[in-house]
């Protein structure tokens, strides 16, 4: 399969060893801030800031320049302090044709875009590349674009923390410290790093573009952020694609928890596709049979963590690992060598493999944090809602219930997380419900958002048509040879809508393809990644 990058709303640690982790890429380039003047409109100074456009980097081609945006940290106070908003584009290929720019975020919350225009130039059809310049940009806190950091250590990264009674109030320490830590280094910023003020951010750069409309295809994280745009300003929104999506309705509490209740019907489906291939893997010529095979191990890593590869794994690392099951083949193959490990005759060959060599990111300007995606994440999702429970003993209830209803990860989706010890965002949640057109698209599976999640955004996205990937594997669909790139690519270049929702099968090849989904090392919804 194709390259793909996508940022995780979770993290899994010692299982990475399972399936393949990536980092995403950033990027950047400076611009002063504007001269304060008197305007009848506060926010003129910004909507009319020059962009100073150039190169992104030594490396990288001349047609991909950078410029930074100064944007107000508080919309209700434009004239106090700013933030910088690193932006990028890659001009449209063809003057004539040109319809206007297509703004790309890869998700999140956390994920850097600046070097998306760069890798989806390679990855979208020349008629799309032919209409519009392609737009990336590092969301407010993130990448280039004023980087946020909590100054978290590696074990205050790790979040998957499965419930357990005896270490319940190290998890309840570890959440209050990240919190704590957060709104130390962040301060007052902290309250406006939310999805409503980079959508409003987004705003500011269609107006220095010259732009009466943006078009947009964001993955992910990215299409909450799109579908927030869409109901702050219906009548700026073009053609919207909204890729492997996130649920309004969910955020973002039980966008988390949604990963146990999608996990089981995956873990069957996994059950039942490896039982027809047990001559293959070995795991049981039932699905009842490679269910046992699999909990057997879950418990005989509780008693001895087993050395997988070098990694001693306990069961609840195994738990931790539930994205697998989405790739049926991958996970086939991951637990048939964690087999073997456990009875300690491990395939040599196995732990030789590598995976496919890294991309160079482009040398840019500012250093980022090693917890810039961390804090990144944790400032959006505890800020952009007022969901989350503040007291413990709710989280400790909730896992316990989940664990009976999910065993695969019910409890590690319901444990308590730092926004329960997290100050207000400067609003409350964006309500999602309009008629404003745009296009959903989903896979059957996909671990970070699974089909329920995209079928709520189409509820409350009233105008949308949905296309269904049925077989589809993997997050992140356009741009990777999938059944629904046809109708995304027409929707782009025309403006027609599907008349109703739409269906399509993935090919054999497709549905068998590789999981491209990094098992993340910080939280956040998984961002496109670049493997070529």
């Amino acid at each position: 399969m194709r390259s793909r990058r996508i940022a995780p709303l979770v993290a899994i640690s010692a299982v990475a060893t399972l399936v393949p982790a990536l980092t995403p890429a950033v990027a950047s380039a400076a611009t002063p801030a504007p001269r304060r003047t008197v305007s009848a409109d506060p926010l003129r100074l910004f909507t009319q800031q020059p962009p100073r456009w150039k190169r992104c980097a030594a490396e990288t081609p001349a047609n991909y320049q950078c410029a930074t945006l100064k944007v107000p940290l508080d919309y209700t106070r434009p004239s106090g302090r700013t933030l910088d908003v690193a932006v990028s584009r890659i001009k449209a290929t063809s003057p004539q044709k040109r319809r206007g720019v297509l703004l790309l975020n890869p998700g999140g919350p956390g994920g850097p875009g600046l070097d998306m225009p760069l890798y989806m130039s390679s990855e979208l059809p020349t008629a799309v590349k032919e209409q519009y310049d392609l737009i990336g940009f590092d969301p407010r806190g993130v990448g280039q674009s004023s980087p946020m950091s909590c100054g978290l250590n590696d074990d205050e990264r790790n979040w998957q923390r499965p419930y357990k009674a005896a270490t319940f109030d190290k998890d309840v320490r570890w959440a209050r410290t990240v919190a704590d830590k957060c709104r130390a280094k962040g301060g007052d910023v902290l309250p406006h790093l939310t999805t409503r003020n980079t959508a409003r951010d987004m705003d500011v750069v269609r107006a220095v573009l010259g732009e009466k409309k943006i078009s947009y295809l964001g993955y992910s994280y990215g299409t909450y952020l799109g579908a927030v745009y869409t109901q702050m300003f219906p009548k700026r929104s073009d053609r919207f694609v909204l890729d492997s999506a996130v649920d309004p309705q969910r955020i973002w509490r039980g966008m988390i928890q949604v990963w146990a209740e999608g996990a089981e019907p995956a873990f069957k489906h996994w059950s039942e596709w490896t039982a027809q291939r047990h001559t293959t893997y070995g795991l049981g010529d039932t699905p009842a049979k490679v269910g046992k095979t699999y909990w057997d191990l879950v418990v005989q890593a509780d008693r001895k963590p087993i050395d997988f590869q070098g990694t001693l794994l306990t069961g609840d690392d195994i738990r931790a690992g539930r994205a697998m099951f989405f790739d049926v083949k991958g996970a086939a193959e991951a637990i048939a060598e964690l087999k073997k490990a456990a009875a300690g005759t491990p395939d040599p060959a196995a732990s030789k493999r590598s995976e496919a060599p890294r991309p160079v990111p482009p040398s840019f300007a500012r250093a980022v944090p090693s917890d810039n995606f961390d804090a990144a994440f944790w400032a959006v999702a505890c800020a952009d809602t007022r969901s989350w429970p503040r007291d413990p003993e709710q989280y400790r209830r909730d896992a316990i219930r989940d664990k009976a209803r999910y065993p695969l990860y019910g409890d590690f989706a319901s444990n308590i997380m730092p926004c329960a010890f997290w100050k207000n965002g400067s609003e409350p949640a964006t309500q999602v419900n309009n008629t404003v057109g745009a296009l959903v698209l989903q896979n059957e599976w996909d671990s970070q958002t699974p089909l329920v999640s995209g079928q709520g955004l189409r509820r409350a996205m009233k105008g949308s048509r949905m296309v269904t990937v049925l077989g589809g594997q993997g997050h992140g669909i356009y741009g990777s040879k999938s059944c629904a790139d046809k109708t995304a690519t027409a929707y782009l270049t025309t403006g027609r809508l599907p008349a109703a929702d739409v269906t399509c099968r993935a090919t054999p090849a497709q549905a068998q393809n590789r999981l491209d989904l990094p098992l993340p090392t910080s939280p956040g919804l998984p961002v496109r990644q670049d493997r070529s």
